[in-house]
């Protein structure tokens, strides 16, 4: 498939790499140029591009990029035909992206990123650090391969989206309509938990909507209080203590 993304950060180069290696036609593009692009985001054949010239001719286009920033992004988008399925990893953290009155008061992320965009969008990828994204990936059928759930209003964006997350090394699980991917953002049992496919679909359930920003913020306290960087498996423990 014909793929860009948007955004060369850890998330977007770990993906582009991964989706290159997998057979991938790549493009990366970041809003400060193509030079901007680290070169071992490269390695596996991906090409950095213009920002303009990578929205064109490609079959999805993935966000990887800070919650809030879609709508600096909606005069690109316009011309972008409806066919091309449009990709947002982002997830909404008030102390890193200033308070957004909507989404305090309870609309979804990838909602509101759909609406700032002009455009539907498909929730993938963001339910997963970015470690356990660059580490963790796994084949196909290996025991124990961690799942990460994917939301979308279109049938066929989801199932684009669900070969993709494959393609990266993680289960993927069809987490519905878009208006649910609340289900798998930060402060629910399944955000960043590292869950297989039959422990993710109960975990999606379990969420608590109204609690949901409350544990986000009560376990930032707890990262920030820290006094040693944690390693990925306590992240990842102190993700799943939350909800015990």
């Amino acid at each position: 498939m014909k793929i860009t993304v948007i955004g060369a950060g850890v998330i977007g180069g770990n993906l582009a790499s991964k989706l290159s290696a997998a057979g991938h036609d790549v493009q990366v593009a970041d809003a400060r140029g193509p030079e901007a692009v680290p070169a071992d985001v490269l390695e596996s054949g991906a090409r950095a591009a213009d920002l303009a010239d990578a929205v064109q001719d490609r079959d999805v286009i993935i966000l990887s990029i800070p919650f809030g920033r879609a709508a600096e992004l909606a005069g690109l988008f316009a011309a972008v035909p409806d066919e091309t399925v449009v990709v947002d990893t982002s997830n909404y953290y008030p102390h890193l992206n200033g308070h957004i009155d909507a989404v305090d008061n309870g609309q979804v992320e990838s909602l509101w990123n759909a609406a700032q965009l002009g455009r539907p969008v498909v929730k993938a990828w963001n339910a997963a650090l970015a470690a356990t994204q660059q580490t963790k990936g796994v084949p196909a059928g290996t025991p124990g391969r961690i799942a990460i759930p994917i939301a979308a209003d279109s049938d066929e964006a989801r199932r684009v989206a669900m070969r993709l997350v494959d393609d990266t090394g993680f289960d993927a699980f069809d987490a519905g309509a878009l208006a649910d991917s609340w289900r798998q953002q930060p402060g629910t049992p399944a955000y960043c938990t590292e869950l297989t496919l039959d422990d993710l679909e109960p975990a999606l359930a379990a969420a608590d909507r109204a609690e949901a920003p409350r544990t986000r913020d009560r376990l930032m306290e707890r990262f920030t209080a820290l006094t040693s960087t944690p390693t990925l498996a306590e992240i990842v423990e102190m993700n799943r203590s939350a909800h015990r």
